[in-house]
C-alpha cells in the first residue's frame, strides 16, 4: 500500500482508463472491491513519487521488483471503477522508449547498462507469460499530447485551483464518447490528408493521423463502460493560474477538426495557432533557469 504524502513531484500529464470492477477476473476482482473500500487511498503526486523513488537508490532501479498492487479509484453512476497503477509494466515500458530517444551517454548517467539489460530480459520473460497486458495509463512529460485532446468536449473540462498540491485539472468521458470522437477525428484528419496529396502537397497530418490511431487501439482494450481521463497531474503546480483559467485546449482540437472536416482550412489553422500558442509557453518553462 502507498504512503499517502503532501509533498509535489512534477511535472507529468496523464491519460487513464477506469474499469469497471466486473472487467476484472478473480482474485483481482475481490482485491480491487476491497480496495476501493479503504478510506485513505494514495494520489497520483504518491503513484509518481513512488515510480521515481527507485532511480534515487544505490544502485538506482529502473524497474521496481514487484507489481503495484495500488489503483486509483472512481465512482461513476454509482459504480466502482479502478484504473491499476501497474508501475512496474510502465517502468520496462518507459525505459524502452528512453533507449529509443536518448543518447547512451545521458541514459548511462541515469542507469547503467547491465541494469538496462536485466531490465529488457525480465521484461521479455515477463511479456512470453502475460501476452495480453497493457497499462491503465499513458504519461506525458511537460505537455498533453494533441491527439489526448481529441478523446474530450470542453463541457468535461474540470478546473479547480485547490491549494498548493490540491489544484485540478482535469476531463473525463465515458468510453463510448471518447471512441467515437477517435474514430471521427480520424476521418477528418484522413480526408484532409487525402485532399492535400492530391493537391500535390505532402500529408500534413500523418504523425496526428498515426498517434490518434494508436490511442484507439489502447482504447479498444478496456471495458466498454469504462471512464477516460486525461489528467494535468503535475503540471497544474508549472503553470500560473491564469494560464490554467484561459486553457481549453479540447475545444480548440475539436474545433480545429470540425473545421477540417467543412474544408475550412482558415479556421482550422487559427484554431491549431492556438492550441501551438499555449503549449509552446509550457514547453518554455521547461528550459526556464
Amino acid at each position: 500500500m502507498a504512503v499517502v504524502s503532501s509533498v509535489v513531484v512534477p511535472y507529468a500529464s496523464y491519460l487513464r482508463v477506469y474499469e469497471p470492477l466486473a472487467a476484472f477476473p478473480e482474485p483481482e476482482r475481490g482485491h480491487w472491491y476491497r480496495y476501493a473500500r479503504r478510506e485513505a487511498l494514495p494520489g497520483a503526486q504518491d503513484e509518481l513519487r513512488l515510480s521515481l523513488g527507485g532511480l534515487t537508490g544505490t544502485p538506482p532501479q529502473g524497474v521496481p521488483a514487484h507489481e503495484s498492487e495500488d489503483a486509483f479509484v472512481a465512482v461513476v453512476d454509482g459504480v466502482t471503477c479502478v484504473c491499476p497503477w501497474r508501475t512496474r509494466l510502465r517502468a520496462w515500458l518507459a525505459l524502452r522508449e528512453l533507449e529509443a530517444e536518448l543518447p547512451e551517454a545521458v541514459l548511462a548517467a541515469a542507469l547503467p547498462r547491465v541494469l538496462r539489460e536485466q531490465a529488457a530480459a525480465d521484461y521479455d520473460r515477463w511479456r512470453r507469460e502475460n501476452p495480453d497486458a497493457r497499462p491503465w495509463i499513458r504519461t506525458s512529460v511537460w505537455v498533453v499530447p494533441v491527439r489526448w485532446f481529441v478523446l474530450f468536449a470542453d463541457e468535461e473540462r474540470e478546473y479547480a485551483p485547490g491549494g498548493p498540491s490540491a489544484a485540478v485539472f482535469r476531463y473525463r468521458t465515458p468510453m463510448a464518447q471518447a471512441r467515437r470522437r477517435v474514430a471521427r477525428g480520424l476521418r477528418a484528419l484522413r480526408d484532409a490528408s487525402r485532399e492535400a496529396v492530391a493537391a500535390g502537397e505532402p500529408g500534413p497530418h500523418e504523425p496526428l493521423i498515426d498517434g490518434l490511431t494508436d490511442v484507439g487501439r489502447w482504447l479498444e482494450e478496456f471495458h466498454p463502460r469504462s471512464l477516460v481521463e486525461l489528467d494535468y497531474g503535475g503540471l497544474v503546480h508549472a503553470l500560473p493560474k491564469e494560464h490554467l483559467e484561459g486553457d481549453h485546449s479540447a475545444a480548440d482540437v475539436a474545433e480545429g477538426l470540425t473545421a477540417l472536416a467543412a474544408g475550412d482550412g482558415e479556421r482550422a489553422g487559427a484554431a491549431y495557432r492556438r492550441l501551438t500558442d499555449r503549449w509552446g509557453r509550457v514547453r518554455d518553462r521547461q528550459f526556464a533557469s
